[in-house]
């Protein structure tokens, strides 16, 4: 797993050129956002106004832990606008394997195509998370469940408009933000600068990563729209809010604004995630979404099984 201590700079250079481009071309990001209030989850469908080809961000599967049901609505809302604005989609992108929410990628793409991807290493996520739940010999942990596994600095395209992936670990160890024109959809490295950012307990993560992986986001320009994958409302606030800018949480996010140091953070973040439970639906979305949303295969039953492992997290 790569340090974001040792990182060579060149693409975070050439992510700072192509916002700054970006913002003074007329061809802008189109960005609308779709928030799934059970999650908490912010989904976006982005496409190049020129062209209509888009990308579809972070997407989320309806499901009732306690029926075990799943449900399609959130994804058919997002479906519904793609079609009504004649899109075309070529990019279904995860920021991370999440913890609190189904991706519904599978089901998107067998309704509008599309490459899936995340970052390359979702093959340590599957190899932690595959021995938590004890997965055999036929989960291949290596990533083969995507159709694009991106690395630090790997280039592509939306339409017209250039795209570029910057490995962000710390929450998880294969966390990727997206700097697509001069927008970054920051994943869940990053929350409402009134909220903070993310925790670093789960397997895997590392508060210190976190520290270096924010630092890298907020050298970007002050002027970079930031899109956010989650918000909780922080205390008197009473309204969601997904979009902020690197100047903003530079100058006021409570947790990592400028001035405060790695060791500060690294305490104040471990002491934190001390106290918080684990999220509701982690046990059913890490297993999920490690496989690239895919659910299990079904038993001779017919019927599809998600493991519960007892006294583990």
């Amino acid at each position: 797993m790569s340090d974001p201590t040792f990182l060579n700079d060149v693409p975070l250079e050439k992510a700072t050129a192509q916002i700054r481009a970006a913002g003074a071309s007329d061809n802008r990001l189109a960005v609308e956002a779709f928030f799934d209030e059970p999650t908490n989850t912010a989904s976006y469908v982005i496409h190049d106004p020129a062209t209509r080809q888009a990308a579809i961000v972070d997407s989320v599967l309806d499901f009732d832990a306690a029926s075990g049901r799943t449900s399609t609505a959130s994804a058919d809302a997002i479906i519904a606008y793609v079609k009504a604005h004649g899109l075309t989609v070529d990019w279904l992108l995860e920021s991370h394997a999440h913890a609190d929410h189904l991706s519904a990628a599978p089901y998107i793409q067998r309704q509008l195509g599309g490459k899936l991807a995340i970052g390359r290493e979702i093959i340590t996520v599957q190899n932690v998370f595959g021995k938590i739940f004890n997965f055999g010999t036929e989960f291949a942990r290596d990533g083969s469940e995507f159709d694009r596994l991106f690395e630090d600095g790997d280039m592509f395209s939306v339409g017209s408009i250039p795209a570029m992936v910057l490995h962000v670990p710390g929450h998880t160890p294969a966390d990727m933000a997206y700097v697509i024109g001069d927008v970054v959809f920051t994943g869940d490295t990053l929350f409402m600068p009134d909220f903070g950012t993310a925790r670093a307990d789960f397997p895997g993560g590392d508060a210190r990563q976190l520290f270096h992986s924010i630092r890298r986001l907020l050298a970007l320009p002050d002027e970079t729209r930031l899109f956010l994958c989650h918000d909780y409302k922080a205390p008197g606030r009473d309204s969601y809010a997904w979009e902020t800018t690197v100047g903003a949480e530079r100058a006021g996010n409570i947790h990592a604004r400028d001035g405060v140091d790695e060791d500060a953070f690294v305490e104040m973040r471990t002491k934190r995630d001390a106290t918080l439970a684990m999220p509701k639906l982690i046990l059913p979305s890490v297993q999920v979404n490690m496989r690239a949303g895919n659910l299990p295969e079904p038993e001779e039953n017919g019927r599809r099984y998600l493991k519960l492992p007892l006294d583990t997290l």
